[in-house]
């Protein structure tokens, strides 16, 4: 069946192909347009005067009053910009893509030079901080992100790269940063925070199988993974800012897309006279279309669908108001019958959707400042339900393990201010009001536990509210043109636990040649826990809020312009997690990336103890002429402690990480690219196979838990772009093969109960993924 579909696929991109190379013969592309603003990077406000050139051309444009500059009649392919500015750090800009009779548009945000000098502009060369922060982070663009191999568009696995982020399964997008759950990660969209950017996801975490987010609309995406300012709160282990762009604001455009996430397309155009723009996409899966069609009945297909949209308008100069949605459909169900021909022990069903709807205001009020108000509200409801197929042979009847069916809402409100004082003192405050509404109707059927001890069922019905509140400040202050220094604060109360949490953070950057830096970050971070685990019993309301004390040292070197070389050690002290006490050698952060749901739970305690060390070089090239590329390493530990004070390995502990990815761009038509990532063996609890045996479901040895490790992971992806240039349209053709040698990497193990024996839990093998893009 897998082959069938794949093969079909690519049968048929192979034929569009051929046909679009020989009607490309027949088209003579015309040349497009480059276009975009260029403010202070602190302020917001427009700078005139900016000079604009694209590299090894004659082309180029100087900004206007309102910071905006264009460039036509540029002829089809990919360029670099550079941007330069008296008193600022100059910038050079890269996979610069022009479309025939289209306008492509490229911001650019400029740090002022602490240099006394108004006759030289300061090189930031190809890698000036868009995020303002010197340790743990990294910046994806636009074409970074939709090219890259072994992602199908997916946001978060294209983070995969970097080696702050575990290695652990194929089928789970779940970001493992620096020994962290997939609980402690957070998302904002233009200031607007989304809980869960993923199809199918997991209750009460940020990970899942399926990104939601259309990455044609991304503009660029920041990745915080430690040590992040205290802008950010509620998250103990990254964060990642995103901002969509925005729609056409000359003429209407249109894309028509079809991949691995499905097949739709993206349209865009000017709105309020000029003064705006809308932009608007819709994608759905495919794959049980197929099924349908060939009358497939075996097997249980995915169906998700998606919306997601943008509207700019400035009805001042000073004022910018934006309206965003994201929202999303999913439903994927297998019978009892489809489960005994698949030897599956349980079916389900399954129905969600999910919707973050929001505004965000920003207020240039002063040539020194700015703010960003955000009103925002985010809904998820859960249908799901799982019961067990083989308890006939035991009472003749099937056996519900789970129903969930669920309600949670969040109502927020964001503002966040940024006020220059002076050349060498900003200061960033703002406030956050959460209000969160969850109505439960779950229940969690008797089970027996991994030690095959019975658990009596629970029941967890009714509605439970609460209120999160949050101040945070910080002030950056360079003493020196050298020497950066941030301490923040960030104070939170959640009326839940009604806990109030002070969280102090230092961030210290200094440089000590003109190309290298050392650069600190420290500090305390809060995550209160998800209702959905707190809500299972009412002593739960005491138990105090989790937390986590960062340390981060780094050194950065500008090997050449466009080659940067990072080295970063951390550590993380986790302190106050939830334990269930009656699984006192269990961690209860990891169960849901384990079970993909939290199982029930009697009352919980506070004393839960873990920690997280590593050292991780990266070296990055950026595309200048035709070559880009990035290598990464890590080495780590992430364990927790039992209630016995031992401590054991977490699943994500990896140890060993190492990943290697780039491209060659030959000329503007074609593109190639891989990925080669490898991953120490993760820890895992074996199974007690005659106590298996006997009670004919998996019972674990309590012995060893985490104590064996699987096999090294290790998978190459390749991919391959073509670009058809049209009159006034263009293609891209893309093929893309994940683990090209077929590497049988394996997540784990599972009991079978019809063959009543252990199997593999094997991961994606040779996978050919070939689609399109059709931009008029």
């Amino acid at each position: 069946m897998k082959r069938f579909k794949s093969f079909t696929i690519l049968v048929l991109g192979l034929l569009t192909g051929v046909f679009l190379y020989n009607l490309q013969a027949q088209n003579t592309p015309t040349g497009g347009t480059i276009k975009g603003q260029i403010v202070d990077f602190s302020t917001k406000e427009p700078l005139a005067g900016v000079n604009v050139e694209i590299l090894e051309t004659k082309l180029g444009a100087a900004s206007d009053a309102e910071g905006s500059y264009f460039i036509e009649h540029v002829p089809v392919g990919h360029y670099q910009l550079r941007i330069s500015y008296i008193g600022y750090q100059t910038v050079t800009m890269t996979d610069i893509i022009v479309r025939p009779s289209r306008a492509s548009y490229y911001d650019a945000e400029l740090k002022e030079s602490l240099i006394e000098s108004d006759a030289i502009s300061v090189s930031a060369g190809y890698f000036s901080n868009t995020a303002d922060q010197p340790v743990s982070v990294t910046t994806f663009s636009a074409e970074e992100i939709r090219r890259a191999p072994g992602s199908a568009g997916d946001v978060s696995r294209i983070i995969y790269g970097l080696p702050s982020v575990a290695k652990v399964n194929d089928t789970k997008n779940s970001l493992i940063v620096r020994g962290g759950s997939s609980l402690e990660n957070s998302f904002y969209v233009d200031n607007i925070e989304i809980n869960n950017i993923n199809h199918f996801p997991e209750q009460g975490s940020s990970g899942g199988p399926i990104g939601m987010l259309n990455v044609d609309l991304i503009k660029d995406v920041n990745f915080y993974t430690g040590g992040f300012s205290a802008e950010y709160g509620d998250r103990m282990s990254s964060v990642m800012a995103l901002e969509f762009r925005e729609g056409d604001r000359d003429r209407f455009r249109g894309q028509l897309d079809l991949g691995l996430a499905g097949f739709g397309g993206v349209a865009e155009g000017p709105a309020f006279n000029g003064n705006g723009s809308w932009l608007l996409a819709a994608r759905r899966s495919y794959l049980d279309l197929i099924v349908g069609a060939i009358g497939e009945t075996n097997s249980a297909v995915p169906q998700y669908s998606d919306v997601q949209f943008k509207a700019v308008f400035d009805p001042a100069p000073e004022h910018r108001l934006i309206v965003l949605g994201v929202i999303g459909w999913d439903g994927i169900g297998l019978t009892a019958d489809q489960a005994v021909q698949q030897e599956e022990d349980m079916y389900n069903d399954f129905n969600l959707f999910q919707s973050t709807l929001g505004l965000d205001w920003r207020y240039l009020w002063s040539r020194s400042g700015y703010s960003n108000t955000s009103f925002s509200h985010s809904i998820v409801k859960y249908d799901f339900g799982l019961k067990e197929t083989r308890s006939y042979a035991e009472t003749g009847t099937e056996k519900t393990i789970m129903t969930q069916t669920s309600g949670e809402q969040e109502y927020r409100l964001r503002n966040v201010n940024h006020y220059n004082l002076n050349r060498a003192l900003k200061f960033d405050f703002g406030v956050e009001f959460k209000y969160l509404v969850s109505d439960f109707d779950n229940y969690y059927g008797p089970y027996y536990d991994y030690l095959g001890n019975p658990t009596p069922s629970l029941s967890v019905v009714g509605k439970s509210d609460a209120f999160k509140l949050d101040g945070f400040s910080s002030l950056t202050w360079t003493p020196l043109s050298d020497l950066t220094l941030t301490p923040g604060i960030r104070i939170s109360h959640f009326t839940y636990n009604k806990q109030t949490n002070l969280a102090p953070r230092l961030t210290a950057s200094y440089e000590i040649l003109d190309n290298t830096s050392v650069n600190f970050s420290s500090g305390l971070f809060y995550q209160d826990l998800p209702l959905v685990l707190l809500a299972q019993n009412d002593a739960n309301s005491g138990i105090k809020t989790p937390h986590a004390t960062h340390f981060v040292f780094g050194i950065s070197h500008l090997l050449t312009e466009n080659t940067k070389l990072t080295i970063e050690a951390y550590q993380k002290q986790y302190e106050d997690l939830p334990v269930d006490p009656s699984q006192p050698d269990q961690f209860l952060m990891d169960e849901i990336y384990n079970t993909g749901v939290f199982l029930m739970h009697g009352p919980l305690q506070d004393g839960g103890k873990a920690d997280a060390r590593g050292i991780e070089i990266m070296v990055q090239k950026k595309l200048a002429e035709s070559v880009y590329g990035m290598a990464s390493a890590s080495y780590f530990r992430s364990r927790y402690q039992d209630q016995s004070g031992d401590y054991k390995d977490r699943v994500y502990d990896n140890r060993l990480t190492f990943n290697i990815e780039g491209g060659y761009k030959p000329n503007k038509r074609w593109e190639f690219s891989m990925r080669w990532i490898y991953a120490g063996g993760a820890p895992y609890t074996p199974l007690d196979e005659e106590a298996s045996v006997q009670a004919k479901r998996a019972v674990y040895d309590q012995t060893l838990i985490n104590a064996e490790r699987l096999p090294a992971y290790h998978s190459l992806n390749l991919r391959a772009d073509h670009r058809f240039f049209f009159n006034r349209s263009n293609i891209v053709l893309y093929l893309s093969i994940w683990n090209v040698y077929g590497r049988e990497n394996i997540s784990g193990y599972a009991w079978n109960g019809y063959t009543n024996e252990k199997k593999p839990i094997k991961q994606w093998s040779t996978l050919p993924i070939l689609g399109f893009e059709y931009e008029f």
